[in-house]
């Protein structure tokens, strides 16, 4: 093995320009080789020709090897290079393994690569080819030293492959598709490098760069053999690089490549091959300019020239001018030759360097430096890096939604938009229960490097799982982020970790968390800070400019003594680790600091901008901030600052009894003292009503309505003038886009209260008007009798009439009474029946209420086989014949299921609404003579489609339960304990304190409740949308809620109770078994076929055959349900949706919680270990799987967990028999706890699994279908 030879060429580099070889391939030619010499009797019988496998001779025509070797040494090289060009396993294959693509017989893809890394031909072959061509130069080498006295080195030529990992030409219709993986490449590779080491190499040179995730994979491998061996050997880096001076495959520019090489040290960084001296000129000399050490270069002749003897038309004096130029302008420490340059060109670059004052490495400020195809610098006057996190699953459901259902051409434009929109670096994260996280972060990174105007920034790897971190670094070419390591899980997994992070040369973001949890005092801060740095910088050899510490940003004035010194032990941290942490970078979330003063914006404003200021001046580098919620510093008013900046700088133990005083002077919109405008009470009362309507101001609505009154004279006229005219500008508005529910609701209060002032005095006047009606329409139509005449002239005054339910085992009604409200606003009549409604209640009250339509709702799966019944009885009713229309609405519900499961026992028009805004349209086209027919024969020849598409559509292939048994999750239990909880049994929670639970809730849900679609960032308490009119009133909505949640908690409105527990639990094939309760829980398998390695997932693969513990909870939030109905008896429709919506996020919140508890109970986590952020974005160790959501569909497994909880009696928690859980906010779910435990999907169920499924519950098959029937797959 040879020695490590850095410091004795450092020592000839700094007195002179190193001379490297010419062109092997162009010097064979000259030697007038035929196709026998190059196979030899040895590969005589090759199929393919082998002429043009140059490296062959190395085994067939070594003589000629030898003698090029030393007619360069002869002709002044001080280093040649191996014949090892095309030496691996997977270039060797071009020459003797068939292309399946010649025969038609298939493609070029992992698959077949992997066949070609394991092929015992090819491995022997390549390894014999690096070892002999090693040996060949290293004895030319040492006879040359030993006859002239002066030192000849044998450079190891580590090629460019023929595949390319950054390719996306390969497949047009699939960019994403990649014919070889990067563990294939860098397994070739390193098999490669073991040989030439082997055969006596100096120097492993890393060239001809044309794909720099290629090179990528070598370094790695590279790395890797170092680090295995114990010894370590010279490396140089060349790139081949395009007239653009890019990266000729993979588009990387010159300083964004040396951005992503430098942590590999190099001896020397270069450019070769692809251009002539003179077009590289500028590239050699921008990476003369920023490279950090020795430069190389060794151009072509010139470029192609086919009359050329050469190929090239460059002659030997060219190339010594050219290098010689290159030399005497301080741009190399190498000169050589590549195609086109024999022994002689190299004799003449030789000549042109010699004596020539070799370049000086320049010293290059520490900066973080990273790239994509573009290099970005972190320089002074950058102030913060802002990183665009709207490719983050966990952080926009509309980028999770894309990549769920496989659009990921939209899913690029996110990416795309991010970029164009100025962020410097994006996040990407597939941390998602449903997402195959690893497989995801490949194909869209592969996805991302297709796109030029994506893949030109520097790319954050952001998840919680550490394999989804390694596959996204093995797919980026430039130098990237990692989103994070910390030392909660000790020094030695930290220090792993970072020294996978910098073999693939990422940054790493590193969160001031140790083993006791998060760092929240000034003392913690730094020690965390300070024993990370020195394990990184001094035990790891982590570049320290590389090192983003993010000390934790806590809220202040919170009334609680110990936080009135966190901003001010911020400061001093921040302040400390760039005075003691030379290089490392601080981050942070800013708005964190301000929580204690939510919706008093300009308080927070000027909190965010003295916050900066004081962090600025101690030496913050970045942060995440809402631009929109950033005061000047010198513009926030002076008596303001002086009372924030008391409370950051903690001053004094009055500070913040001082700035909540002041604080009440800026509250509302702005920051601006809150001033009520009146002004719109000076216009007419139309004006008014109309005013009140839009805004939802119901303060003044009584004594408005009574005035419209007077001047209208009758109830109904008010209500259908001025009223009716300003909710129609609601509709309008509302239509359009331009007005959003939360809104519409507040209009629907004010009309509701103003009608039922208005109530008392119309019933006469209304039955008037309706008899008077009806007399004129007998008398226009003399066959109407009595009944009929009544009804037309009831319609008469009335959009039409629906009556709505949420069927018979279902408790779930909010997007129920959101449709409610937004019908009413637009003038129908809504009878809603409200929950578990039976079928022969919701057709008794159709013909009670002499109604036009059905509305049906629900959330459970169950609620589906529910609605096919009522669609069955109302047909035998008659219903369909008279073409009355039939609504499907709800969560589970889908225009699909629609059509296939229930319009074939419906005659009549049978309609799936997507959502409240379309609930008006549907219902208007169906009630109205103009536009029924179309829209209903619209609606049919949809539904016709797909059907038509369900029958005849593609479907995934699927596999037998037998073989997805076989290929169930391979976990090494023999290498594994599972945990012992403190406990077993059951603990009751009675009265769980709801201000604990507000600090759990996830807030993005709530507003999807409200069809505000988009992300709630609670750092800047701002929803993350394109619709900046829908983020206002998101904000606006937020601020309601949180009024309304301080109520609930001081008027202790809610009672939130719990329970859950721990007991001795083992699998046994697909169920998972409770000895001591004699239960059994039953799990689902996968049934879709996998991709090569991937499991077909059941629960109880993550539970041992023996000793393992099993856990499961319920909680429930009690009293909403009362409230809300209460609300809506008094007309505060938006507060009874808002109390329901609230009731919902707490017991999400509570499930959160108690899955925190059980986990510390399990010591799986420690107090305080996670943010709770991060507790809401799921970064623990374990699940908590429901029956009836993805990983467990069936509903009817949560009667065996409430009989094993107690969950009614212990506390007051209910099933319904449709398995629906009431109070309608409740979460009940299972515990696991092993480490690779994931949420998926089941769907695609096959026949032998329903039977199996069926046998082992004691259930009938049909009763198995009907509860499994979405997740059937036959």
């Amino acid at each position: 093995m040879s020695n490590d030879l850095t410091n004795e060429l450092k020592a000839a580099l700094a007195e002179r320009i190193l001379v490297l070889d010419g062109a092997m391939g162009t010097t064979i030619r000259t030697y007038g080789l035929e196709e026998s010499d190059a196979r030899g009797n040895r590969f005589a019988d090759t199929e393919k020709d082998l002429l043009n496998n140059g490296d062959i001779l190395s085994l067939t025509k070594p003589d000629v090897i030898s003698d090029i070797h030393k007619r360069f040494y002869n002709a002044g090289s001080d280093i040649v290079e191996t014949n090892t060009f095309s030496a691996t396993t997977i270039a060797q294959s071009e020459f003797f393994v068939e292309d399946p693509r010649e025969k038609g017989t298939g493609r070029k893809d992992p698959e077949f690569y992997q066949g070609i890394i394991e092929n015992p031909f090819l491995r022997e072959l390549s390894d014999e080819i690096n070892i002999k061509s090693a040996q060949l130069a290293r004895k030319v080498a040492d006879q040359i030293a030993n006859e002239t006295g002066i030192p000849r080195y044998v450079a190891g030529a580590i090629g460019p492959m023929t595949v390319g990992l950054n390719n996306s030409a390969v497949d047009p219709d699939d960019p994403g598709f990649r014919t070889v993986t990067f563990d294939q490449v860098y397994q070739s590779y390193k098999e490669q490098i073991l040989a030439l080491i082997e055969g006596g190499s100096d120097i492993l040179m890393v060239e001809t760069i044309f794909d720099a995730l290629n090179s990528k994979a070598a370094l790695v491998a590279i790395q890797d053999v170092f680090e295995e061996g114990g010894f370590k050997l010279p490396v140089i880096i060349s790139a081949a690089v395009g007239m653009g001076g890019e990266t000729m495959i993979s588009a990387q520019k010159i300083e964004a490549l040396w951005n992503a090489v430098a942590h590999v040290n190099p001896l020397a960084v270069g450019l070769n091959c692809s251009l002539g001296p003179d077009q590289m000129r500028p590239f050699i000399e921008e990476l003369s300019n920023v490279a950090e050490t020795f430069v190389s270069c060794y151009p072509n002749a010139g470029m192609p020239d086919p009359l050329s003897p050469t190929g090239f038309p460059k002659l030997p004096e060219d190339m010594n001018e050219h290098l010689g130029d290159f030399a005497r302008s301080g741009f190399i420490n190498f000169a050589g030759g590549c195609c086109g340059n024999t022994p002689e060109h190299i004799a003449e670059i030789a000549k042109g360097v010699r004596d020539v004052e070799p370049r000086k490495i320049p010293a290059i400020d520490p900066l973080l430096r990273l790239s994509g195809t573009e290099h970005y610098n972190h320089t002074d006057d950058k102030n913060f890096l802002m990183i665009g996190e709207r490719t983050n699953v966990a952080g926009s459901p509309r980028f999770r939604k894309l990549v769920q259902e496989g659009k990921l051409e939209d899913a690029l434009a996110v990416a795309r938009q991010q970029v164009d929109n100025g962020a410097p670096v994006i996040d990407i994260c597939f941390d998602d229960g449903l997402i195959d996280g690893v497989d995801m972060m490949t194909r869209f990174l592969n996805l991302v490097q297709s796109e030029p105007d994506i893949t030109k920034v520097p790319i954050t790897v952001d998840s919680s799982k550490w394999e989804i971190i390694q596959a996204g670094l093995k797919c980026l070419q430039g130098k990237g982020i990692v989103n994070s390591i910390s030392l909660k899980e000790g020094e030695e997994a930290f220090k792993k970790n970072a020294r996978t992070i910098m073999k693939f040369g990422a940054a790493a973001v590193v969160m001031a968390f140790d083993e006791n949890g998060q760092a929240a005092t000034y003392a913690d801060k730094i020690k965390i800070c300070e024993r990370a740095y020195r394990c990184l910088v001094d035990e790891v050899g982590f570049p320290p400019q590389d090192i983003i510490f993010d000390p934790n940003i806590l809220t202040v004035a919170t009334g609680i003594e110990e936080h009135n010194t966190y901003a001010l032990d911020f400061f001093k941290a921040t302040k400390w680790i760039k005075e003691n942490l030379p290089h490392a970078k601080v981050s942070g979330g800013v708005s964190n600091v301000s929580f204690s003063f939510r919706g008093n914006n300009k308080v927070r404003e000027a909190m965010h901008s003295a916050f900066l200021y004081h962090a600025g001046q101690a030496g913050m580098d970045m942060g995440i901030v809402n631009a929109g919620m950033l005061e000047v510093y010198d513009e926030v008013p002076k008596n303001l600052l002086k009372a924030v900046e008391d409370v950051l700088l903690n001053t004094d133990d009055g500070a913040t009894e001082r700035l909540l005083d002041l604080a009440e002077e800026f509250k509302g919109q702005g920051g601006k003292k809150q001033e009520e405008d009146l002004s719109w009470r000076e216009n007419t009362v139309e004006k008014r009503l109309e005013h009140a309507l839009l805004k939802g101001i119901d303060k003044f609505i009584e004594e408005d309505t009574e005035e419209a009154l007077e001047k209208y004279k009758k109830p109904l006229t008010v209500i259908e003038g001025p009223l009716m005219d300003g909710m129609s500008i609601v509709g309008d508005l509302f239509g359009a886009g331009k007005m959003f529910l939360p809104q519409v609701v507040k209009s629907a209060r004010v009309m509701k209260k103003s009608v039922a002032w208005l109530e008392p005095l119309m019933e006469k006047e209304k039955e008037e008007r309706v008899i008077a009606k009806a007399q004129e329409l007998q008398t226009a139509h003399s066959d109407l009798d009595d009944a009929a005449a009544r009804k037309a002239a009831t319609r008469e005054f009335s959009a039409g009439k629906i009556v709505m339910a949420t069927v018979k085992g279902d408790v779930h009604d909010i997007g129920k009474n959101i449709v409610g409200v937004v019908l009413a606003c637009n003038g129908f009549d809504v009878v809603d029946l409200g929950v578990m409604v039976p079928c022969d209640k919701i057709l008794a009250a159709f013909h009670e209420h002499d109604a036009d339509v059905i509305g049906l709702s629900g959330l459970i799966t169950p609620s589906l086989d529910e609605m096919i019944y009522v669609a069955k009885e109302a047909e035998k009713a008659g219903l369909g014949k008279q073409g009355v229309p039939i609504l499907i609405g709800g969560a589970t519900t889908s225009a699909a299921h629609t059509a296939i499961k229930i319009a074939d026992y419906y005659s009549g028009p049978l309609v799936h609404v997507l959502d409240a805004s379309r609930s008006v349209p549907v219902t208007t086209a169906l009630l109205s003579e103009d536009q029924r027919a179309g829209f209903i024969s619209e609606n049919d020849a949809k539904y016709e489609k797909l059907r038509k598409n369900f029958a005849d559509g593609p479907r995934k292939e699927t596999i037998s339960l037998e073989e997805a048994r076989k290929n169930a999750a391979r976990i090494d239990w023999s290498n594994y304990k599972p945990p012992v909880p403190e406990f077993t049994g059951t603990r009751v929670i009675k009265t769980q304190s709801l201000r604990e639970l507000a600090n759990y809730i996830d807030w993005t849900p709530f507003f999807h409740t409200w069809e505000l679609r988009g992300v709630w960032n609670s750092q800047t308490e701002t929803l993350r949308t394109k619709n900046e009119e829908g983020s206002k009133v998101a904000g606006e909505l937020y601020q309601d809620a949180q009024a309304l949640l301080e109520r609930i908690i001081t008027e202790k409105r809610f009672t939130a109770t719990g329970t859950y527990g721990f007991f001795p639990a083992h699998r046994s094939g697909d169920d998972i078994i409770l000895p001591d309760h004699n239960i059994t829980f039953h799990t689902l398998r996968q049934q879709q076929k996998k991709s090569t390695g991937k499991p077909n997932f059941a629960l109880s693969d993550y539970l041992a055959e023996e000793n393992d513990y099993l856990g499961g909870f319920v909680v429930g939030i009690h009293g909403a349900d009362e409230w809300a109905a209460e609300l809506r008896e008094a007309y505060d429709v938006d507060e009874a949706i808002m109390v329901q919506a609230i009731a919902d996020r707490l017991a999400e919140a509570f499930a959160e919680l108690l899955h925190h508890r059980a986990r510390v109970a399990w010591g799986i986590e420690r107090p305080g270990q996670f943010t709770q952020t991060e507790l809401i974005h799921e970064k623990y160790q374990g699940i908590r799987p429901a029956p009836g959501y993805p990983s467990q569909p069936d509903h009817t497994e949560k009667p065996a967990l409430f009989k094993l909880l107690n969950a009614e009696e212990s506390i007051g928690v209910e099933l319904t028999e449709s398995c629906a859980m009431h109070p309608g906010s409740a979460v009940c779910g299972l515990y696991l706890s092993h480490p690779g435990s994931h949420y998926f999907q089941i769907n695609d169920l096959q026949k032998d699994q329903v039977e199996d499924y069926a046998q082992r519950k004691n259930t009938s098959i049909d009763e198995t279908e009907r509860w499994l029937g979405p997740w059937l797959g036959f």
